[in-house]
């Protein structure tokens, strides 16, 4: 029989066992603040539909921004530990999580990997420690899942480029302090050093003049993360606010990569917590003289929960060796997020029938999971987008054109 801890946080195949003591360590720092700080303040955010910016300041200590970034002041930490704490902070809302990822996977990952010297020197350190917070400008109002089409434009002006388009779905967009803004170049603009029509990155002030945020309003899922518009209207900035190392769109799916990768493991960390609830409610509840864990239909459901679970967590180990190794590859990470994604959504709707009319509630979390499942399902790629990247690898037949 599994011990009652491996019950608890569900590790039927001993997984943990894998783990290094600081991976565990930081592991359990992040689940022990979710549980006794954020997740507190985590229903009423969601109905108040809005972030509890407060939360920023203690997340930074816990080494969540840029995790796996090395020097900047950066925590320079493993693909593995991160994935495990981008696990606990989804346990406890999505929200949190999306903040890890928007934060470090996107705009700090975009910085670290295509940035000068200068750029890192001057943002990695303050965006680590949360004094300073991004936001990726990629998707636009008529570009989502094709942002090889996007309109916003960067055209050369002497010393300054001048960005004009929109962006939207921008996670921190009303609250950010730079924005990595991917825009085209317009062909006469281009010099020796810019290839005509190219899409490459800006680090762009969001005090910039010209440059005005948007919240979206009437979300009904991801309510306790803000997310925002973005306008730029002859928006000017420095030369040197040009990302030198992207060039193309290969340069935002990158950093696309590394959001998905903690998306993979964040929806287990979702799944982990909709079956916790579903299995107390299961052995506290009784119906018809006996605990609804009596019944067989009920531990059938559960058995089909924890089994989904575990092969998303074998499925993550996996991909994080492949991290660490420098070998995962787009079409793994897609196929990771594509797959746990579903799983975690099949186990909240599992978990929320369990619980009957009281899963609908704010107070018990799954509902809130299941909403929040439903946005995650389509950012970073939707379900259809990375199906069809699979297809192509499987078959070398693009279907996208």
């Amino acid at each position: 029989m599994p011990s009652d801890e491996a019950l608890q946080n569900l590790d039927l195949y001993q997984l943990d066992d894998l783990l290094t003591q600081s991976q565990r360590d930081h592991r359990d720092r992040v689940r022990t603040w979710v549980e006794s700080k954020a997740a507190p303040l985590l229903p009423t955010a969601y109905e108040d539909d809005g972030f509890p910016k407060e939360l920023i300041q203690q997340m930074a200590p816990l080494g969540v921004f840029g995790t796996t970034i090395r020097g900047y002041g950066c925590p320079g930490l493993d693909a593995l530990t991160y994935g495990l704490m981008m696990q606990e902070l989804e346990a406890g809302d999505s929200a949190l999580r999306t903040c890890a990822s928007v934060q470090g996977a996107l705009a700090m990952s975009a910085i670290a990997i295509f940035g000068s010297e200068q750029q890192k020197d001057h943002w990695l350190p303050e965006l680590a420690k949360g004094q300073q917070l991004g936001c990726f400008g990629l998707t636009e109002p008529n570009h989502g899942s094709d942002p090889g089409s996007m309109e916003t434009s960067a055209q050369r002006q002497g010393d300054q480029w001048i960005l004009n388009g929109a962006k939207t779905w921008i996670g921190h967009a009303t609250f950010a302090d730079i924005a990595v803004i991917w825009a085209k170049v317009q062909k006469d603009s281009a010099d020796k050093n810019h290839n005509a029509a190219a899409i490459r990155g800006f680090l762009v002030p969001t005090n910039t003049e010209g440059f005005s945020t948007t919240k979206i309003q009437g979300k009904l899922s991801l309510r306790a993360s803000v997310t925002g518009e973005i306008q730029l209207t002859n928006c000017a900035i420095d030369a040197s606010s040009i990302l030198p190392g992207a060039e193309g769109l290969d340069g935002p799916l990158t950093c696309l990569d590394q959001a998905r990768y903690g998306i993979a493991f964040g929806v287990v960390g979702a799944a982990q917590s909709c079956f916790k609830q579903a299995r107390t409610h299961a052995l506290e509840r009784f119906q018809f003289g006996k605990p609804l864990a009596r019944f067989q239909l009920v531990q059938a459901k559960l058995a089909d929960m924890a089994t989904k679970i575990t092969q998303a967590q074998v499925t993550c180990l996996r991909l994080s060796q492949l991290k660490e190794e420098g070998r995962a590859t787009t079409v793994q990470i897609s196929l990771a997020k594509r797959a746990n994604v579903e799983i975690a959504l099949d186990v909240a709707r599992q978990a929320r029938d369990l619980l009957g009319g009281s899963g609908i509630l704010n107070e018990n979390q799954v509902m809130r999971h299941l909403c929040n499942l439903e946005s995650v399902r389509t950012y970073e790629g939707t379900h259809d987008i990375h199906t069809l990247i699979l297809g192509r690898s499987l078959t070398n037949i693009s279907a996208f054109r």
